[in-house]
C-alpha cells in the first residue's frame, strides 16, 4: 500500500448565514481533522466564516476552502451552464476570500474542496477539475484539492502532478458506490448508508485493505486519504463518533491529510 493506517476525516461546515443556522459546527469540528468551510456563493457569510475558522483553530483542526457555485437559494446543488474560466474564477474568489478570513487568526488554508453541484460536474468532465487545478495552483501550490476516489484516479494524479499540486482522493462514508467507483444516485433505494456500524466497518476496510463492497455484494477497489463524514444533524454527529471508534481500536491514526500526503 501507498501508506498504513492514517486518514482524514472532513466535513463540510460554516454553512449557516445570517440568522438561519444550519449543522452542528461546534459540536462536529472537533471530531474531525479537515474543516471544509463555506465561502458565501452556496452558503456562508463573512461572520460565519470568521467564527468557523476560530472554532477550527481552537480544536487544532486544519482548515479548507468549500467553494461554490453562486446559487445561494439551491443552495448550490443546482447544476448551471458555466465555463472553465468562470469556474476558475469563482474558486479564485472564494478561496481569496477564506485566506484572508484565515490569515487574520495567524492560520493558512490546507485544502480545497468544491462544493455540491460543483463537484458532481467535476466527476462527470474531467476539464471542470482541470479548471480547478489550474486555479489552486495559481494561488498556492501548497493548497491540496480534494477530488472523489475512485474514478480516474491515475489520470487525477497526473493531473497534480501537470500542475504542482496535491490530490486528495475522497472516500464517502455513508454513501454506496457504483461498480465503477462514482457514488450510487441519491435516488437509488439504499443510497445511503444509516447503519453507523456498517458506515464505519466499510471505512476501515477500506484504509487496510483497499477495497469496498457494494450493494450487490461484489467488491471494488477503492482507496481514499480522506473520509467525508457529515454533521448536520444528531444522528450524523454519532457516525462520526462510531467512525472514530472503530478506527482508534484498530490501531488507525486520524490526521490532517497535510500530515501524510
Amino acid at each position: 500500500m501507498r501508506r498504513k493506517y492514517k486518514i482524514d476525516l472532513n466535513s463540510d461546515v460554516g454553512e449557516s448565514f445570517g440568522a438561519y443556522k444550519i449543522g452542528l459546527d461546534e459540536e462536529v469540528i472537533p471530531l474531525i481533522t479537515s474543516a471544509n468551510i463555506a465561502c458565501g456563493f452556496h452558503a456562508g457569510d463573512p461572520h460565519t466564516m470568521r467564527h468557523t475558522i476560530s472554532l477550527a483553530k481552537s480544536s487544532g483542526t486544519a482548515i479548507g476552502a468549500h467553494p461554490g457555485l453562486p446559487d445561494l437559494m439551491g443552495f448550490g446543488r443546482r447544476y448551471m451552464d458555466v465555463t472553465v474560466e468562470e469556474v476558475k474564477d469563482y474558486f479564485t474568489y472564494q478561496i481569496g476570500s477564506l485566506q484572508a478570513f484565515a490569515a487574520s487568526q495567524g492560520k493558512r488554508l490546507q485544502h480545497v474542496k468544491a462544493h455540491g453541484a460543483l463537484y458532481n460536474m467535476a466527476v462527470k468532465d474531467v476539464k471542470i477539475w482541470e479548471a480547478m487545478a489550474e486555479a489552486v495552483s495559481m494561488i498556492d501550490k501548497s493548497l491540496i484539492l480534494i477530488v472523489l476516489a475512485g474514478l480516474n484516479r491515475a489520470d487525477l494524479k497526473e493531473m497534480g502532478k501537470k500542475y504542482g499540486i496535491r490530490v486528495a482522493f475522497e472516500f464517502f462514508a455513508d454513501r454506496e458506490y457504483n461498480h465503477d467507483g462514482s457514488l450510487l444516485s441519491r435516488k437509488e433505494p439504499g443510497a445511503v448508508i444509516k447503519d453507523h456500524q456498517k458506515a464505519a466497518e466499510r471505512v476501515k476496510r477500506m484504509i487496510t485493505e483497499g477495497k469496498v463492497s457494494i450493494k450487490d455484494g461484489t467488491e471494488i477497489e477503492l482507496m481514499g486519504d480522506t473520509v467525508c463524514v457529515h454533521g448536520d444533524n444528531p444522528a450524523a454527529v454519532n457516525l462520526v463518533k462510531q467512525i472514530r471508534k472503530t478506527l482508534s481500536e484498530s490501531k488507525i491514526d486520524i490526521v490532517s491529510m497535510g500530515e501524510f500526503l
